[in-house]
C-alpha cells in the first residue's frame, strides 16, 4: 500500500526544489511549534507561489500568518511595489514570522497585522487581487463574507483546510464547531454564483475561486 507520505515524496522529487528559506521555516516550525501541521508544505506552497506568479497581484490579503511560510510563497508573485497584508492573532507567532520575512528580504513587501481578522479586515479599507484564507476555522464563514466585500472583480480567493481531515464528510450531527464552520463555508462558496471555483483534494483540501469580472 502506497502511503500519502510516499506519494508526497514522489511529487516533491519532480517538482521545483523547495526554497532554502522555506525549508528552514518548515524544519524549525516542526521543531519549535505546537501544531506544526498548520505549516504550508512544499507542494502546496509551490502551487500557491505559482498561482500568485501567474496573477501578479498588487495587493494580497492573507488571513492566518502562522510562521510565515505561505506569506513568503504568495509574496513571490507581487508586482514591484506590491504589498501582502497578513493577519495573525498570536503576537509571539507573528514575531517569529517577521524574523523569517526579514531573512527572505521581504520586510518591505509584507505588512503584518496582529489581532482578530474580523476586526482588522474592514479597517484596512483596501480591495485585494488575491485573498488567502488559513485562519481560525470557526470563523471561515465570516472570512468569506468579508473577503467577498474586498475582493476585486476578477480576483482570486484561495482557502486551505476545506476538507478538515475528512470530517466534513461525516454526518452533520457529529460536527464539532470547527467542522460545522468549514462545511458552512464550503456551502457558501458552492452556492455563490459570483464565483468560478474548484475544490482540490490537496493535503487537507484547497479551494481556488475567482470572482467573476
Amino acid at each position: 500500500m502506497i502511503s500519502s507520505n510516499d506519494l508526497e515524496q514522489y511529487l516533491e522529487r519532480f517538482s521545483t526544489p523547495e526554497d532554502p528559506i522555506l525549508r528552514k521555516i518548515y524544519r524549525e516550525t516542526n521543531i519549535r511549534m505546537l501544531n506544526p501541521r498548520m505549516n504550508t508544505g512544499h507542494i502546496q506552497g509551490q502551487l500557491i507561489s505559482m498561482l500568485s506568479g501567474m496573477l501578479n497581484p498588487a495587493l494580497i490579503l492573507e488571513i492566518g500568518t502562522f510562521t510565515g511560510y505561505s506569506a513568503i510563497c504568495l509574496s513571490k508573485g507581487l508586482i514591484p511595489g506590491g504589498k501582502l497584508h497578513t493577519i495573525e492573532l498570536n503576537d509571539e507567532v507573528a514575531d517569529i514570522a517577521r524574523g523569517y520575512f526579514m531573512l527572505a528580504g521581504l520586510e518591505q513587501n509584507i505588512v503584518t497585522h496582529i489581532g482578530n481578522a474580523l476586526s482588522i479586515i474592514p479597517s484596512l479599507k483596501l480591495n485585494f487581487d488575491l485573498i488567502y484564507i488559513d485562519g481560525e476555522k470557526r470563523e471561515y464563514p465570516e472570512y468569506f463574507k468579508l473577503s467577498m466585500a474586498c475582493l476585486k472583480p476578477g480576483g482570486y480567493l484561495i482557502a486551505d483546510n476545506v476538507l478538515w481531515d475528512g470530517k466534513v464528510l461525516e454526518s452533520e450531527d457529529k460536527y464539532d464547531p470547527a467542522t460545522k464552520a468549514i462545511n458552512d463555508f464550503n456551502e457558501l462558496v458552492g452556492n455563490c454564483r459570483l464565483l468560478e471555483k474548484i475544490f482540490l483534494p490537496l493535503r487537507d483540501g484547497l479551494l481556488i475561486a475567482q470572482l467573476k469580472p
